[in-house]
């Protein structure tokens, strides 16, 4: 582990944050964050979300510091610092979709080397809760976890689906499949289009915070995803669905004016999954930790006390 460059003034977090580069085992270098707490009662691992980065879960750590907790927030390869796996730095892509879990083992040593404090819990967005699925099913050793509008599945149209299929399997074949997908840009979302009307927060403080980010350290900013990546995404997600829920805590929350992720795929997994609740957040959008203060409030105070009430439980990789 070597440190890494840090925008601490842009994540606006605690003041003793800093990053370091990981290598995964394929050789891709990947960054991580982490905001230690004095007499931590835990760590909570932060798996963001496409196009997302460390900084911006700089506020986030704050809210968990206040409640008793350090933080660790990781840069997925292909965005943020992380390398990039593609010549053109805009189009967000992977191989596999399963490689990112070789960026989660990478993740889970740093913790270790950095003596981070155990219990370790999870936070996980969008397309950080399908990582982050298939990490507590397969034995991620957090003792709890929370998912924030979990990508489990995507918005797409009856007709559109079986097309979004058939792209991605046609573009492998004539190797295409490392283009932008159709109806994508170059331009991260936020820099690109207005507040109102956007899907991600009702909050405009929170949408300049995340535009102020990309405004300033462009290399931050990620453009759409290739068509690999979004067939890789199909493939993982209709694999997930077919796997039980582990015997773990969960607390899923998940806006009413959701627009991205598919609420009926998110309602479906945690209506089975034994000690796992859903809540669903009166008019919040895709982004409850980047909503208003007092959703951001509500948010963290329940994900800290289901943290609390599984201090001393054993990690479980059985499924119920």
């Amino acid at each position: 582990m070597e440190r890494a460059p840090f925008f601490s003034e842009l994540a606006d977090g605690p003041d003793n944050g800093a990053a370091w580069w990981l290598t995964a085992t394929d050789g891709v270098r990947i960054r991580i964050a982490a905001w230690p707490k004095q007499g931590a009662r835990g760590t909570v691992l932060i798996f963001p979300g496409r196009t997302e980065y460390a900084e911006k879960y700089g506020r986030a750590a704050a809210d968990l510091a206040a409640r008793g907790y350090a933080t660790l927030a990781i840069d997925w390869r292909g965005q943020g610092l992380a390398d990039k796996l593609l010549d053109d730095p805009a189009v967000g892509h992977v191989e596999r979709f399963t490689d990112y879990q070789k960026d989660v083992a990478a993740v889970l040593k740093a913790a270790e080397s950095l003596d981070l404090p155990r219990p370790w819990h999870l936070i996980a967005h969008s397309m950080g809760g399908c990582i982050g699925l298939r990490s507590v099913i397969e034995g991620l050793p957090v003792n709890s976890c929370v998912f924030s509008a979990p990508m489990w599945g995507i918005v797409i149209s009856p007709m559109q689906r079986p097309v979004a299929w058939a792209l991605g399997w046609s573009a492998s074949r004539l190797r295409l499949d490392n283009a932008m997908a159709p109806g994508t840009s170059v331009a991260h979302y936020v820099s690109a289009e207005p507040f109102e009307g956007n899907p991600l927060t009702t909050d405009p403080g929170m949408f300049d915070y995340m535009r102020r980010h990309l405004e300033l350290e462009p290399a931050l900013s990620l453009g759409g995803p290739s068509i690999r990546w979004v067939h890789e995404a199909l493939v993982e997600m209709r694999a997930l669905a077919r796997r039980p829920s582990p015997g773990l805590p969960c607390l899923t929350f998940l806006g009413t004016a959701e627009k991205i992720v598919d609420p009926g795929r998110i309602k479906a997994r945690m209506a089975g999954w034994q000690g796992g609740e859903l809540e669903m957040i009166d008019g919040a959008e895709h982004e409850v930790m980047m909503e208003t203060p007092q959703i951001r409030a509500h948010v963290f105070d329940r994900a800290v006390a289901l943290f609390d009430r599984h201090a001393g439980t054993g990690t479980s990789a059985n499924v119920a």
